[in-house]
């Protein structure tokens, strides 16, 4: 369905081979900490800009949690995927900016193509422009939808980004935000009727 998860064999090497990458910083190399970064960095980035729609923040944020996973690269043990363990800190990173600086975050629709679920369920469901007039009218839905976003706590939020935006299973969702499969199940369910609730008057009948 849409953006599908990665195959869990694609999963296990990446996993491996990052633990591999670890090992060496572990030893001494700890330029091969560079390849992490090249790795994930896009895809930290895209996740902390997702909680807090601004590009600068979001670019300050990842550097910090770059930083933060180095300065405690000995903690690792791989327990864990590094993956999940540094989208824990990403996460992590956010929600303490969010909370000091009282931002409003939004939930954003600029970097999710077409075809993915997100954006294709709620332009499909919610409107029948073309042209011009479709422009419009997405740029009125992105502030509704943000508007119905506010009304989610930062760990609903952060749920339904990590499951529809960066296509996250709920096992790798409940390791990153340390909770269990049935509460992400149960935010991903009530940030839904909630998100449904808000938007009812602008979906086709």
């Amino acid at each position: 369905m849409g953006k599908a998860l990665v195959a869990a064999p694609e999963r296990l090497q990446e996993a491996d081979a990052d633990l591999a990458i670890v090992k060496r910083v572990h030893a001494g190399d700890v330029a091969a900490f560079d390849q992490l970064i090249l790795r994930y960095r896009e895809r930290v980035f895209g996740i902390i800009y997702n909680l807090c729609s601004n590009r600068e923040d979001a670019a300050d944020l990842a550097q910090d949690t770059f930083i933060k996973a180095f300065q405690s690269i000995h903690r690792f043990q791989g327990q864990s995927s590094f993956f999940t363990w540094l989208y824990r800190i990403a996460v992590n990173s956010t929600f303490t900016h969010l909370r000091k600086a009282r931002l409003r975050s939004f939930f954003s629709l600029e970097r999710v193509a077409s075809d993915e679920p997100v954006a294709k369920e709620i332009i499909d469901a919610l409107t029948d422009t073309s042209g011009a007039d479709r422009e419009s009218y997405v740029r009125e839905l992105q502030e509704k939808l943000n508007d119905a976003m506010q009304k989610l706590s930062i760990k609903h939020r952060t749920v339904v980004t990590l499951f529809e935006i960066e296509g996250l299973g709920h096992q790798e969702i409940a390791d990153i935000m340390g909770c269990s499969v049935g509460t992400v199940r149960s935010r991903l369910h009530y940030a839904k009727q909630l998100l449904q609730s808000e938007l009812q008057p602008y979906i086709r009948r």
